[in-house]
Parts: C-alpha cells; structure tokens; sequence
C-alpha cells in the first residue's frame, strides 16, 4: 500500500515546474510503482496559453478548481472546463487549454510517466520507461 500526500511532494522530484513557466504538476504516481497508470495533480496558471498533444499517452483530466477553455485543435472546437467537469484525450488530439483563473486538475495518463516529461517543441511528451 502506497499513502502519499501533496505536502510529502512539494519541492522534490516529483513536483515539476514547465520550462514554458506555465504550469506545474506534482506527481503523486508514477510508472516506478508499475501499477499501469501515473497520477498527478496539475495547475496551469491563469492568463497563461499551453498547447499539448500526447502522441504517446492518453490522458483523462478532471477539474477540481478554476476555469479553462479548453480547444481542440483539429476541429477547432472549444469546450468551457470547471471543477467537476472531465475530458479524455482518447484520440491524441492536439489541444489547448486556456486557463481563465489558476486551473487545478488531476491527470490520469496511461502509459504512465517517468515523472521527467515536459512537453517538447510540438508538446508531446516523450515516451520515457523506468529501467527495470
């Protein structure tokens, strides 16, 4: 059994600070604990713009706080994202979320992450493995 919190992550190598600046994430499971998905709560800074394609990944989001507007950017459709509303990017679609207010999210991602990933050039994130 693993028990973790928030407070036991802050400011280890679990929480990631973007290189972009415009979010963070502090990574509660990862694919270390090879139970076939990581864990994360994520915020993206209000005013701020950050566009993702998880070519490698699918990714379920659930809102917990703030508000987003959320673009696809195959289609060119929007969605408007607050707490208790979900989005799956089951197809790898390109998107951008758009965050009104700090936006407070918890990330499901199979195949899980190392916890090293940051969005490359074209946002993706790099399909890491654990050694192992």
């Amino acid at each position: 059994m693993i028990v973790r919190s928030f407070s036991d992550i802050e400011n280890t190598d679990r929480h990631i600070r973007s290189a972009s600046g415009t979010w963070e994430s502090k990574r509660i499971v990862l694919a270390k604990e090879k139970v076939g998905f990581s864990l994360h709560e994520t915020v993206l800074y209000a005013g701020t713009e950050t566009s993702m394609w998880y070519a490698n990944h699918i990714e379920a989001v659930l809102c917990t706080e703030g508000e987003a507007e959320l673009t696809n950017d195959e289609t060119g459709e929007t969605h408007w994202i607050s707490p208790g509303t979900m989005y799956l990017l089951d197809g790898h679609e390109h998107h951008t979320l758009r965050p009104k207010t700090d936006f407070r999210c918890v990330c499901v991602f199979n195949p899980p992450v190392t916890g090293r990933e940051d969005h490359d050039e074209n946002g993706v994130y790099p399909l890491l493995t654990e050694e192992g």
